[in-house]
């Protein structure tokens, strides 16, 4: 493959642009925050910045930045000395980013996420207010994931899947993902005969990488996240630039460094990308073949008398995963009965509700305008 020759052009254009950095661009040999590698990365996203770019900047490293305070010769493993490290170190981490963009005219602002902040609705309106402001201010939003309070359970686990959705949320038009290898290759980098993949057009292309990816060695160090992270951003029309930090200036005006990921997709309702890479559903509806059809090929809401079997527990509002009936996940959508309510409802026509149980009864299960196919 071989690069588009409108690269240079297209990042031009980008009036704004998400960039993500991780632990390992950013740390030193021993773990702790590397802090020229910081200040490289500063250079290079304000010389974007006056070009005339609105730049988010989600940053790991407050893990890095609080293992010398606390007299750690290592970073930690276990997570509870993780969320301590992290303590300390965010707020290290925020001044050497206040002090070096300072040093351009530029003004920074702290965000940190927790899971909750994308998957529950009215957080992630907040989240969006919040963005939007900071950039029309002029600021430059420096984003992390909340590693103080996240559990096991609820983390993002890396910043990669966040800083696509955050490309989503504050509309952005270019995702850059900062990695510690140059671009994406058909074999572990080193590995002889190992080439660069230059460019990615089509979401299936994607898919395919990953699963050889998980396969095959290729996507250690995260690579398979950052992959991840490509799709849910071409998806959602975004195109996205993998590549090394130290690659970070020349990719961000344009030249045919790293991966590129063509968008293969157009710009959701936001609501829908928060269904569909944002949210852990809750329980399951189980579908007959015509109610499959109807939703994938339709685009209809779901209808009781469609569902065949409800599992788990949920709320009216709730994610659920519809399925065929193989198991298969086919889509997600906001429930609109409580789970208690629905096995007396399950393959019933809509007026027979009605009738019997009263006018509130006519309503979808799953309404389409809540609704995305998977």
């Amino acid at each position: 493959m071989t690069d588009s020759p409108d690269r240079r052009e297209l990042v031009a254009g980008s009036r704004r642009i998400v960039v993500k950095v991780g632990s390992s661009s950013l740390a030193s040999s021993d773990g702790g925050l590397d802090r020229a590698a910081v200040d490289q990365l500063v250079t290079v996203v304000a010389g974007a910045a006056r070009r005339g770019h609105d730049v988010v900047l989600v940053s790991s490293g407050a893990i890095a930045a609080g293992i010398a305070p606390l007299g750690l010769t290592h970073r930690p493993t276990d997570l509870a000395t993780q969320q301590a490290a992290a303590s300390v170190g965010q707020g290290l981490l925020l001044a050497h980013y206040t002090a070096r963009f300072a040093d351009h005219g530029l003004t920074v602002g702290q965000v940190l996420l927790t899971v909750d902040d994308v998957t529950r609705r009215g957080h992630y309106r907040n989240a969006y207010r919040t963005l939007g402001k900071l950039l029309e201010l002029g600021v430059v939003p420096v984003i992390n994931e909340n590693d103080t309070v996240a559990t096991q359970e609820i983390r993002f686990g890396d910043n990669d899947r966040l800083a696509a959705l955050v490309a989503h949320l504050v509309h952005a038009d270019l995702l850059v993902l900062l990695s510690d290898v140059d671009a994406l290759h058909t074999a572990p980098p080193g590995t002889p005969g190992a080439e660069r993949i230059t460019e990615v057009t089509g979401q299936q292309d994607v898919t395919d990488i990953i699963v050889t990816a998980e396969g095959s060695g290729v996507g250690t160090g995260g690579m398979v996240t950052k992959l991840e992270a490509a799709r849910i951003a071409t998806s959602a029309g975004i195109p996205t630039i993998l590549t090394s930090a130290e690659q970070a200036g020349r990719a961000l005006i344009g030249e045919p460094v790293g991966t590129f990921f063509h968008a293969t997709g157009k710009r959701r309702p936001t609501r829908l990308l928060w269904l569909a890479h944002a949210t852990e559903a809750r329980g399951g509806l189980w579908l007959d073949d015509g109610a499959v059809r109807a939703v994938v090929n339709r685009k209809a809401s779901l209808l009781a008398a469609g569902i065949t079997k409800v599992t788990g527990e949920f709320s009216v509002g709730d994610p659920v995963n519809l399925r065929a009936p193989d198991g298969t996940v086919i889509a997600r959508g906001l429930a609109g009965f409580d789970a208690a309510e629905l096995p007396t409802l399950i393959g019933r026509r809509t007026s027979d509700l009605s009738a019997e149980f009263g006018p509130g009864y006519d309503r979808a299960v799953v309404h389409r305008d809540a609704l995305v196919v998977l």
